[in-house]
């Protein structure tokens, strides 16, 4: 077939399992590969309308692919002031002064590190002393909790303890008065309904422009950890407009005291959607945060925390698996302590024998974030298909090698030993999906991959790694964004490798991610991404 559209590039790394790449072009015809070799023989593909895009001495991989993103749910989280980078209690307040003198209505926030509190309490106070008689709430970075201040209670009518069907809670001191911190989605909702909604047409806007940083940052598509009526109008406008610059796979949240009517809800959105965006997995959890204290564990952290599950009645979890199971619909499980990841594992071994053969072998299920667990949980993942999903940064970001951070003390040392253990896993043979999380850590996929070897903050040589042994290649870190990231959503058929008969997505580097250190790879630019074929984004000297 004659094709629409030539790349060349000096170097094409095909991502298909054979090593030694020779390849220099890619040929593309209606949005498919059709032929993949060297220069020399792209001059023979070409035709009177061919289109030849030359990248020169570039390197050009399949088109990236973040496994984990909220880009929707992610626009409620980070409204207001950015505090991501107070690294102290003296900071946080600077920042939450200067938002409160230039907002209006609400005092918001996002992106709190607790590690900027030090020992001092995450309480309403805080927020009082610099809010006046504005209501205020702060998210803190990891998504699951919120500080709101007395004001903000107030309208909520939060006056003491509540009773939730998941594991949230309005954190009460001694004398059962709220202390502003809100764990878990339900008792944040509490006070987010009363704060006035955003138009829809601002929050089009303020999408359209992240998925374009998106596709400037390198990603052609995205597993979207989330999903709702809302996404699906947003989704809709932005295509119409043709403003959806890579594809994005939803997952909506199936929650604690659902039954099967409701599942049988989601079961039905499955497999709607547009061109580049549809609903294709269904998203439960089955714990919180380590560093909330709403993880679960074996043991209790060192506060006495973390020690129930998401679901206070467990055994409804795995029957909401086994529902989509023998649907063939995928799942994927937020679970980050040992606990939880061992019931999950457990959960979906119970498949067997259930679950028709030929279903199971041909469903996807997915295990998110694997924060800490032991070598069993490691060797139990061998043989069974299970995908883990990980995000290096939320190691490298939030937690420290001499274990000084929340995260870390609140383990202890042993169990945060076994953090982001993604070389183990992949060494394990398991299949290895990596992400940013975005918003709870930033979405640039390249400082991520450098991240995921350096096992350190890229840019910052002077950190002491952290558990260096779990470093991944650069091949499999690169793996995780391309073959891996298909694999991850049951598409290894028609993408995540330059092969004949896949899209055309591909992403252009301006190094080559599998030679160059990983520092000065963080660094670089990405020349340009194609989605379908299509340009999404080039560089100024390229186009």
């Amino acid at each position: 077939m004659t094709p629409d559209l030539i790349v060349l590039a000096d170097t094409i790394h095909a991502m298909d399992g054979q090593m030694g790449d020779s390849h220099q072009a890619v040929a593309v015809r209606d949005g498919v590969i059709t032929a993949v070799g060297s220069r020399a023989e792209a001059q023979d593909w070409a035709y009177a309308g061919t289109r030849v895009v030359d990248l020169g001495n570039a390197t050009l991989t399949p088109g990236l692919v973040d496994c984990h993103i909220h880009p929707v749910f992610g626009l409620d989280l980070t409204i207001g002031v950015d505090l991501s980078s107070a690294a102290t209690l003296e900071e946080v307040r600077a920042l939450l002064q200067s938002e409160s003198e230039n907002d209006g209505g609400w005092l918001r926030g996002w992106g709190l590190n607790p590690n900027a509190f030090g020992e001092v309490p995450l309480h309403r106070s805080v927020l009082d002393a610099v809010s006046g008689d504005k209501p205020a709430l702060i998210r803190l970075f990891d998504g699951h909790s919120a500080l709101a201040n007395s004001r903000a209670l107030d309208l909520a009518g939060i006056r003491g303890r509540h009773e939730f069907e998941q594991a949230s809670e309005v954190v009460c001191d001694a004398d059962s008065v709220p202390t502003g911190l809100l764990l878990e989605a339900a008792a944040m909702e509490l006070v987010q309904r009363h704060i006035p909604q955003e138009p829809f047409s601002e929050r089009k806007a303020r999408l359209a422009t992240l998925l374009r940083d998106f596709a400037r940052s390198g990603l052609t598509g995205g597993h979207v950890m989330d999903h709702s009526e809302e996404s699906s109008a947003l989704f809709q406008a932005l295509e119409a407009g043709g403003e959806l610059p890579l594809r994005l796979r939803s997952a909506p949240w199936c929650m604690p005291g659902s039954d099967e009517a409701e599942w049988k809800k989601l079961a039905r959105t499955m497999g709607t959607g547009g061109r580049r965006w549809s609903v294709e997995a269904i998203k439960l959890f089955v714990d919180g945060t380590v560093d909330n204290g709403t993880a679960w564990l074996h043991e209790p952290d060192t506060h006495g925390q973390s020690t129930a599950p998401f679901w206070p009645r467990p055994e409804e979890y795995t029957a909401a698996i086994r529902y989509f199971a023998a649907r063939g619909i995928p799942t994927a499980t937020h679970a980050i302590g040992d606990a939880g990841v061992e019931y999950v594992l457990e959960a979906l071994e119970s498949l067997r024998g259930d679950v028709p053969a030929d279903i199971l072998r041909g469903t996807v299920h997915r295990i998110e974030h694997l924060e800490t667990v032991p070598d069993g949980l490691v060797e139990r993942f061998k043989g069974t298909g299970i995908v883990a999903s990980m995000q290096p940064t939320h190691c490298t970001h939030y937690s420290l090698a001499d274990h000084s951070d929340n995260w870390s003390t609140r383990l202890g040392k042993e169990r945060a030993d076994r953090a982001w253990r993604c070389r183990d896993l992949r060494e394990a043979g398991v299949t290895l999906g990596i992400g940013s999380d975005w918003p709870i850590a930033p979405f640039e996929p390249l400082p991520i991959i450098a991240d995921a070897q350096l096992r350190r903050r890229s840019g910052h040589p002077e950190q002491e790694p952290i558990a260096p042994a779990q470093g991944l290649t650069a091949y499999q870190a690169l793996e995780g964004y391309t073959s891996h990231a298909a694999k991850a959503a049951g598409l290894w058929n028609v993408s995540g490798s330059i092969s004949v008969g896949k899209r055309a997505d591909f992403t252009a580097f301006e190094l080559d991610p599998l030679t160059t250190d990983p520092d000065e790879l963080a660094a670089s630019a990405v020349l340009g991404t194609f989605v379908d074929g299509e340009i999404q984004f080039m560089l100024e000297r390229l186009a």
